[in-house]
C-alpha cells in the first residue's frame, strides 16, 4: 500500500506528457506486476486502511477497472464496509467518483450510501463531507442530500476559504442548491477571490449554473479580479471566462470593453472557435462597447471574412445572426448567406431547422430594419389575435383599465409586421397629455399620434441583475422603435410582485413621463 501510494504521489506531480511516458514504464516493471499479484492473494486479509488507499492509488495511477484486481478490491469493501471509519469512507468515496458505473460500483455506492445516513450525524470533518457529497452525486435521494446539508451547516461556521470552495463544487456534485451552504462559501469565496485559480474560477461558475445559483454579488467580485489583473490571463482563458458569464446571463461591463480594445489591437489570435464564441457572448449580452465600437465590429467581421473559405452553413448563420442582433450587418457574410440561401445550399439538419428558420428570418429582418435607407412607415398594419389575455398578463390589463378608465382605450396581444408581437399598444396624441380611444384613431392624421408598445418581459430576457435586455429583446425594442413605437420594456416577475396601488402609479410614471417617449441615442447600425 505504501509503495503504491507513494507511486501515486510522484506520479500526479508530473505533467500529462510525462504521466503518460511514467504509466507505460510502471505498467511494464516486473516488480509492479508482482506487487499486483500480491495485493490480489492478500485483499481479504489487509487492514480497512490499506485496503481504499491501495485502491485510491491503482485507479488514480490508470489501472483499468476490468481487471481482476480492480474488481477484486471493489468486491472487498463491499464486505468490509461496515468496518471502514470515516477517513476510509471519505477515501473510498472519493475513488468512486472517478469510476466508471459498473455492478460492483454501483453496489458499493448504493451500501455507502446507506452507510452515510446512519452516520452522517456523527461525521464532523469537513473534508469527508465534501468527499462524501461528490461520491453520493446527484442520484442520491433528496432526504439524504438534506441530511448531509444539515451535517455541513452544522460545521459551516469554521469554514476555512480552501475548504469553502471545495465545499462550493461539491453542491455541484450532489446537484443540490443549498442556499444555508453556498452563501457562507460564496462569501468566503468573494473574500479570497485572488487565491482562487483560473481553473477554478470557471468552475465556480459553472456550478452555478448547474444549480441555478444566482448570486451578482458573487459574479461581480469574479469579474472585478479578471478585469483587474487581465493583463495576465491569456486573452484565449479571458474568452472562457466571458463564455461562462454568458450562459448565466451575467453582464461583465468592464470586462467586455476590455476585451473587446484588446481584440482591436490584436485580431490574429481570434480563431473561427474563437470568434464564433465572442460573437455570441456579445450579442446575448447585447454588449457595443463604449469606445471604438465601430472599429471592434468592423475588426470581428474581418476575422469573420478571413474564416469564410472553412465556415460551416451553419456557423454562417450563427456568425450574421448574432451581429444582425446587435445592430451590425456584415456584407460580405451576408452575402455570402444569402448566395447560399438562395441556391438552396443551406442544407439545415432537422433537428435545428426551426431555430436555423428563425435565425434566417432575424438576419433578413435585420437587413430592412437596419438599413440606413429604411425609413419609418407612414402606417403600419396591425392585427388583435386574440382578446384573451394569458394569465401571466392579466394583472397588467386590470392595471390599464383601472387607470385608463376603459378597455377600449388600449390594444392587446397585437401582432405587427415582421413577425413581431406587443402585449399592449396605447395611442397618444402629439403632446403626449391624453391617451386616445383605439376607435377614435381614425379622426387624427397619423402625424398626431404616438404610438406606445408595452412588452411584458420573463427575468431571463434581461442581464442578471439588471434591466438591461438581452440581445433578442434589445433587437425587437429596436426595430418597434424603427416601426415608430415607442417601447416600455417591463420585468413582468416584478410587476406581478407590486402591490396594485403601486402597479397604477408605475404604469403611470412609464406612459406620461419623457423618458418613455425618448428614442435610444445612436445605435451601430446608424453609420453601419
Amino acid at each position: 500500500t505504501n509503495s503504491l501510494t507513494m507511486a501515486w504521489r510522484l506520479f500526479k506531480n508530473l505533467s500529462e506528457e510525462q504521466q503518460r511516458y511514467e504509466k507505460q514504464l510502471i505498467f511494464e516493471h516486473p516488480a509492479f506486476v508482482k506487487l499486483c499479484q500480491q495485493l490480489l492473494r492478500d485483499a481479504r486479509r489487509m487492514t480497512r486502511g490499506d485496503l481504499v488507499f491501495s485502491l485510491h492509488a491503482l485507479v488514480n495511477l490508470g489501472v483499468p477497472q476490468n481487471t481482476l484486481l480492480v474488481q477484486t478490491l471493489l468486491r472487498v469493501c463491499q464486505e468490509k464496509l461496515n468496518q471502514l471509519d470515516n477517513r476510509c469512507i471519505s477515501v473510498l468515496a472519493t475513488t468512486l467518483a472517478r469510476m466508471d458505473k459498473d455492478k460492483n460500483v454501483s453496489a458499493l455506492q448504493a451500501g455507502l450510501q446507506l452507510l452515510v445516513e446512519q452516520r452522517i450525524s456523527g461525521i464532523r470533518d469537513i473534508f469527508i463531507l465534501q468527499n462524501l457529497m461528490k461520491c453520493l452525486g446527484k442520484d442520491a435521494p433528496v432526504f439524504l442530500k438534506r441530511k448531509v446539508e444539515m451535517a455541513v451547516v452544522r460545521e459551516i461556521d469554521g469554514l476555512t476559504f480552501p475548504n469553502a470552495l471545495r465545499m462550493f463544487l461539491a453542491c455541484a456534485a450532489m446537484n443540490y442548491c443549498s442556499l444555508p451552504i453556498l452563501n457562507p462559501c460564496s462569501k468566503k469565496i468573494q473574500e479570497n477571490v485572488h487565491d482562487v485559480p483560473f481553473r477554478q474560477l470557471i468552475l465556480i461558475l459553472e456550478a452555478c449554473h448547474t444549480l441555478l445559483y444566482r448570486n451578482v454579488q458573487l459574479f461581480s467580485a469574479l469579474a472585478d479580479y479578471v478585469n483587474s489583473t487581465a493583463y495576465l490571463w491569456d486573452k484565449r482563458q479571458i474568452i472562457l471566462f466571458l463564455s461562462a458569464c454568458e450562459i448565466l446571463g451575467f453582464r461583465p461591463t468592464e470586462l467586455l470593453d476590455i476585451f473587446a480594445e484588446k481584440v482591436t489591437e490584436d485580431p490574429d489570435f481570434l480563431n473561427l472557435k474563437h470568434l464564433l464564441i465572442v460573437l455570441r457572448v456579445y450579442s446575448r449580452l447585447n454588449h457595443v462597447p463604449r469606445v471604438q465600437k465601430h472599429l471592434f465590429f468592423e475588426t470581428l467581421h474581418s476575422c469573420l471574412h478571413k474564416c469564410l473559405p472553412q465556415i460551416s452553413n451553419t456557423e454562417l448563420l450563427k456568425a450574421v445572426y448574432s451581429l444582425g442582433i446587435l445592430g451590425y450587418l456584415p456584407h460580405r457574410a451576408l452575402d455570402e448567406l444569402l448566395q447560399k440561401d438562395s441556391k438552396d445550399e443551406l442544407r439545415l439538419s432537422d433537428d435545428l431547422k426551426e431555430q436555423h428558420t428563425m435565425m434566417l428570418h432575424c438576419v433578413k429582418t435585420c437587413m430592412e430594419l437596419d438599413s440606413p435607407s429604411f425609413t419609418k412607415p407612414a402606417f403600419v398594419l396591425t392585427e388583435n389575435l386574440s382578446s384573451l389575455v394569458s394569465l401571466n398578463l392579466r394583472k397588467a390589463r386590470e392595471v390599464l383599465i383601472e387607470l385608463l378608465g376603459d378597455e377600449n382605450m388600449f390594444q392587446q396581444n397585437v401582432q405587427l409586421p415582421y413577425r413581431y408581437h406587443i402585449d399592449f399598444e396605447i395611442r397618444m396624441d402629439s403632446d403626449r397629455k391624453k391617451v386616445l380611444p383605439i376607435a377614435a384613431i381614425d379622426d387624427y392624421p397619423d402625424s398626431c399620434v404616438q404610438r406606445l408598445a408595452f412588452l411584458f418581459a420573463p427575468m431571463s430576457a434581461f442581464c442578471l441583475g439588471t434591466t438591461h435586455p438581452q440581445g433578442k429583446l434589445a433587437m425587437k425594442k429596436r426595430h418597434l422603435n424603427k416601426l415608430g413605437y415607442h417601447v416600455i420594456l417591463i420585468q413582468n416577475k416584478k410587476f406581478q410582485e407590486m402591490k396594485n396601488e403601486d402597479a397604477i402609479e408605475f404604469l403611470r410614471t412609464k406612459i406620461y413621463s419623457e423618458d418613455a417617449f425618448s428614442f435610444p441615442g445612436a445605435t451601430l447600425q446608424d453609420n453601419n
